[in-house]
Formats: structure tokens, sequence, C-alpha cells
């Protein structure tokens, strides 16, 4: 049976991810709800692994937000895919062409997952896992407050404020804290890379 492999190219605003062998190619924003939307198809999909490169940082967030949720990730150099992208002969540079790039280098050299670098990322992982936690409650107390009476639908009103506030700013918080960006590693090796986390908007 033929492995999953997903690819994700990352840029400031958006993730685009190539599947293989399916050929399925989707896009999310690279926001809180981007986030949760990737990790809710990748659950789907029950992927192998997912391979990113590793592109000035703003990888380390998506990366925390998948390994956080379970998923198989490793961070590939990305002097690796240039390398393998001019072995295969491909040239042209898009973001969907890049992530199925990604996807066919992870197929190809067969990468293993690697664990979370650090302890800030792992920290950083936990709070994207406990921010989608808090998205599930929000969906089901928004549930209740609609078959709830009146006196009950204020007491879930407040509940809900509350927890739409505390998905905005922990994951902010922690981007803060994050270590320096280290010195790029040699060619041939595959690392998570310790960075400093550039601002988004999710």
């Amino acid at each position: 049976m033929d492995k999953t492999i997903c690819g994700i190219d990352v840029s400031k605003d958006r993730l685009d991810v190539a599947v293989r062998p399916s050929g399925e190619r989707f896009v999310v924003a690279r926001t809180g709800a981007g986030l949760d939307e990737l990790v809710a198809r990748l659950k789907v999909l029950k992927p192998n692994l997912v391979v990113l490169e590793a592109t000035g940082g703003f990888e380390t967030v998506v990366v925390a937000a998948l390994a956080g949720a379970g998923l198989p990730v490793a961070v590939a150099n990305p002097a690796q895919i240039r390398a393998f992208a001019k072995a295969i002969g491909q040239r042209a540079k898009t973001d969907p062409i890049d992530a199925e790039v990604i996807a066919h280098f992870g197929e190809a050299t067969g990468v293993a997952p690697r664990p979370l670098p650090d302890q800030a990322t792992q920290q950083l992982a936990d709070l994207v896992a406990r921010r989608r936690q808090i998205v599930d409650m929000i969906g089901a107390e928004g549930q209740r407050e609609k078959r709830a009476n009146s006196r009950i639908r204020k007491s879930i009103g407040r509940l809900l404020k509350a927890l739409e506030r505390s998905t905005r700013c922990p994951i902010a918080r922690s981007r803060r804290g994050m270590p320096a960006r280290q010195p790029a590693s040699r060619p041939g090796r595959l690392r998570t890379g310790r960075r400093r986390i550039p601002a988004s908007d999710g």
C-alpha cells in the first residue's frame, strides 16, 4: 500500500499543500483558523509524513501545530529541496509546484519525522493544541446556545466571550519568547531549526 506523503510550501500569508500519490492540492491561510483547517484536513488524510521546508521561521508555528496534533512532521533543509528539484528537472517555481516538489522529496528520500527540537517549540505546540480545544468548546457551546432558554443563553454568551478572548493572545505571546534563529545546517541533513517566529495574524 502506497504511503501518503504531504508537502507544505509555507509563505507569510498562506500554506500550499500537495498530497502524494493522490495528487490532491489545497490552500489554507497561515492564521490560527487556517492551521485549524490544515490539521483537520490532514487528520482525515492520515499521512505517513508531512514535510515542510525551513523558510526563515514562518514554518515554526506550522510545525508546532502539526506536531501538537500528533501528526508526523519533518522540516527539510532548503538546499536539499533545491538539489532535489534540480535532479528531477523541475525548474518552474510557484507555491503549488513547490509544495508538490516537497511532497515528492519526502516520498523519494524516506525522511523520518523529527521530534520538536526544543522546549520553547514544544510549549508553542501545547498552546496551539490548547487553542484547538478551545475552538472545539466554542463550537459546542454555540450549539447549546441555539437550544437554550433565554437565561441559559446569557450564561453561554458570557462563556463564549471569555473563550473567544482566550484564542486571540496565547500564541502571539509565546512567539515573543521563542529563541533566535540559528545558523543554517549543512546541506544533506534534515533539521527543525530554532527560529524566531515572525508575527502573523493568526
